[in-house]
């Protein structure tokens, strides 16, 4: 019965995902499923797989990766001085308070910086990693 419950919920998010008009929403709340899901099984085994894929879908969904131009226009930009900073910098996570953002003009959506040598776009207002662009 729990099985039927989970998987229920697992297909209406994957529902709910298809008639979203954004595709790089749809793309980030598949990442959420994946990932979820995955990191449920090794916790929880197939409960915690389908718990992992609901929750991890719903925080993928909003994860939303940065369009095309925004990543061209970060890449084309003469790159500011890096910041080097001892915590690793991960999609998802808030880059560290002392990193200075630099908005990306067409878009105030998104911001970027340069961390341990790498371009970092993030959304300023949570300052979330949405992008590292190697």
């Amino acid at each position: 019965m729990k099985k039927l419950i989970i998987a229920a919920g697992v297909v209406s998010l994957m529902a709910g995902s298809a008639f979203a008009e954004d595709a790089n929403q749809k793309a980030g709340t598949a990442a959420g499923i994946v990932g979820g899901a995955t990191a449920g099984a090794v916790v929880g085994g197939p409960i915690g797989a389908g718990v992992g894929a609901v929750v991890g879908g719903a925080l993928g969904g909003a994860l939303t990766p940065p369009p095309p131009e925004v990543i061209t226009y970060v890449e084309q930009q003469p790159a500011p001085p890096s910041v080097v900073v001892q915590e690793q910098v991960v999609i998802g996570k808030p880059i560290p308070q002392a990193v200075v953002l630099t908005p990306v003009p067409d878009n105030p959506r998104y911001a970027y910086a340069v961390v341990n040598e790498h371009r970092v776009i993030v959304e300023p207002q949570s300052r979330t990693v949405v992008q590292v662009i190697n």
